[in-house]
């Protein structure tokens, strides 16, 4: 298998990053250098902006507005994006809903839903996790009866990634409790403004407001916000997962921050040396780099063979680009937290005892502020979207056949 770049596709590469360069604005772009959180605002004066140039959703059918882009230039456009780096359109929306929607939905959903979708009229996102159902999603308890042209929707969903913001949210519910637990689920499409919808903040770890519980009560949902067939949701949601297992690798991430973590390495001393110079560290980055070019060609040989798995299957491989991906990604945070040191400390501990401690922030680098929390919040990436125990289950059943 030849993984290497044709002159072709060197060349698309160098005109996304023109692009990104020219139209990404500079104080959006800082942030995402920092390792701070893009705001709402920043996600959408993005999105529009690659709307506009027709590169929102370079992973849609052409007909919903898709660049008709090969594997090959997806993974191109995706890499320069997490890499320049830049905040990515909206996952819950662009990766996840639309995806299902342009695949299952009918004439009518996508033609009102995968426009706005693209263009982030509408801010979506997604309700899978239950209390008591994260790992074992298809244990959840979310029901939806139907009557007449309503579904009845009463349960609760949790860890809901930015669902303050949220104009709608998709939902895997349980449509019949008699028949195998995969085999009764539906994927609702629901307005968060319909009566009965409660959404409460969970604070973090690192003291944000990321994610959040959301309570439905009688809330009546139109039979026509079903997407494709009632009790098949669960091949629907496999789909998904699918691709945001392949996405959520974020191999450009990790060059960013490994990028980043050199030049602060230069910068940061241990007496009259930088650390970038300490053999010891030295080593824990090349093992990591090596690592990381590891992952990045396994994840080109899943878009290699992109050409000829049946489209709309899942492909078993994402697991192994999710548990790598992962656990490297929470590797550049403890190698991060290394190179700041003591300025990692949000705060300095406070004893009444000593006078000369108090809460106030150290003085420090700006830079130096998220790499506690974002250590802290990076713990999270093993679990979501599968834990990386159940895709080990994947990878030995559906690759290893054990």
């Amino acid at each position: 298998m030849d993984l290497r770049f044709t002159p072709e596709e060197r060349a698309f590469r160098q005109e996304v990053r023109t692009f990104f360069q020219e139209n990404l604005p500079q104080e959006i772009r800082q942030k995402m250098i920092d390792g701070r959180h893009p705001s709402k605002d920043d996600i959408v004066t993005w999105q529009k902006i690659l709307n506009k140039k027709g590169w929102a959703v370079p992973n849609w059918p052409v007909e919903w507005g898709g660049t008709g882009w090969d594997p090959v230039r997806q993974y191109i456009f995706l890499d320069e994006l997490q890499s320049f780096p830049a905040p990515s359109p909206l996952q819950f929306g662009v990766y996840m809903v639309g995806p299902v929607i342009a695949q299952f939905g009918n004439e009518a959903q996508k033609k009102h839903f995968l426009p706005r979708i693209a263009n982030i009229d509408d801010w979506w996102c997604q309700g899978f996790s239950e209390p008591g159902s994260g790992s074992d999603l298809a244990s959840l308890k979310t029901k939806a009866v139907r009557e007449g042209d309503h579904y009845i929707v009463n349960g609760q969903k949790t860890w809901t990634t930015l669902g303050q913001y949220a104009d709608w949210i998709f939902c895997l519910v349980r449509t019949d409790a008699t028949v195998k637990k995969q085999e009764g689920i539906s994927f609702l499409l629901i307005d968060m403004k319909t009566p009965g919808i409660t959404v409460r903040p969970i604070q973090t770890i690192d003291g944000g407001h990321e994610v959040n519980e959301v309570f439905f009560d009688d809330v009546k949902v139109p039979v026509e916000n079903l997407v494709g067939q009632e009790n098949k949701g669960w091949d629907y949601a496999k789909f998904l997962l699918g691709n945001e297992r392949t996405n959520i690798a974020r191999v450009g991430v990790s060059k960013q921050r490994i990028r980043r973590l050199k030049e602060l390495a230069a910068i940061e001393r241990v007496g009259d040396t930088p650390i970038l110079e300490n053999p010891r560290f030295r080593e824990k980055l090349a093992a990591l780099e090596i690592e990381l070019k590891a992952l990045e060609m396994t994840q080109l040989r899943v878009v290699a063979a992109e050409r000829t798995r049946e489209k709309g299957k899942p492909d078993p491989a994402s697991s192994i680009l999710k548990i790598k991906g992962s656990e490297i990604q929470q590797a550049t945070t403890e190698l991060l937290l290394e190179v700041v040191g003591p300025y990692a400390l949000p705060y300095a501990a406070e004893d009444e005892g000593d006078e000369h401690l108090s809460n106030e922030p150290p003085v420090g680098p700006d830079w130096a502020g998220p790499a506690a929390p974002t250590y802290f919040n990076w713990r999270k990436i093993s679990i979501y979207g599968g834990s990386n125990e159940i895709q080990k289950n994947i990878i030995a059943k559906a690759i290893l056949g054990l």
